[in-house]
């Protein structure tokens, strides 16, 4: 695979701003071949219904301007229809995991959750913090509407809550002890939490307007 589609699934799975640095690293290239391959991504996607966003140190795709009417189309939808089984899943692994990282939840589930994780901040069933355990990863916890919505005070009131925990956490150190490590550390799943710059913040901004 060429190494501009590479960045391109990548930044796709990622689903949001990524460091350029990181993304060398991960890919183990130099700054120079990096900045030829975004060139070459970017020009590939001049004419498609996603482009490139790129500052100095932060790349992400995000939807085509011209595509921002159908854009608002569906997210109105987002906010009116009923949440779909993955968004129910998501929930229920927020809601029993709290404070739970992107990593875990995909890993758990199997599949891409970044869609949605974006459903459940949009109607604010949910939100985002620093992980208390390092700065530079988001985790995700339920917001008290939606505790106040389930009729309880705090998560440790939901049905079987502390088996759930239990059996979720066996499994995680089964995972870890057979040499898996979906969720230690920094790794591409992982959301970074580093004070934006007015750069970055551009990214974020332009990224929800075409979400």
């Amino acid at each position: 695979m060429e190494l501009a589609s590479l960045i391109e699934a990548i930044l796709f799975y990622r689903a949001g701003p990524m460091k350029t640095g990181e993304l060398g690293k991960m890919l183990g290239k130099k700054p120079d071949e990096l900045d030829h391959a975004l060139v070459a991504l970017g020009g590939g996607l001049a004419n498609r219904g996603i482009r490139l966003v790129k500052t100095e140190d932060t790349v992400a795709l995000a939807t085509a301007p011209e595509a921002s009417h159908f854009m608002e189309v569906l997210r109105k939808e987002e906010l009116s229809g009923d949440l779909g089984k993955a968004t129910l899943e998501t929930l229920t692994m927020v809601l029993y995991r709290a404070p739970v990282g992107k990593s875990e939840i995909d890993y758990i589930r199997g599949v891409n959750s970044a869609s949605s994780i974006r459903t459940l901040l949009v109607r604010g069933l949910i939100e985002r913090k620093r992980s208390e355990e390092t700065s530079r990863r988001f985790v995700y916890v339920p917001t008290l509407e939606t505790l106040a919505y389930l009729g309880i005070s705090k998560a440790g009131d939901l049905p079987e809550y502390r088996e759930v925990r239990e059996e979720v956490s066996r499994f995680r150190r089964e995972f870890s002890s057979g040499g898996g490590s979906a969720f230690g550390g920094q790794n591409a799943n992982d959301e970074e939490l580093v004070k934006p710059s007015e750069e970055e913040s551009t990214i974020a901004a332009h990224g929800e307007e075409n979400a």
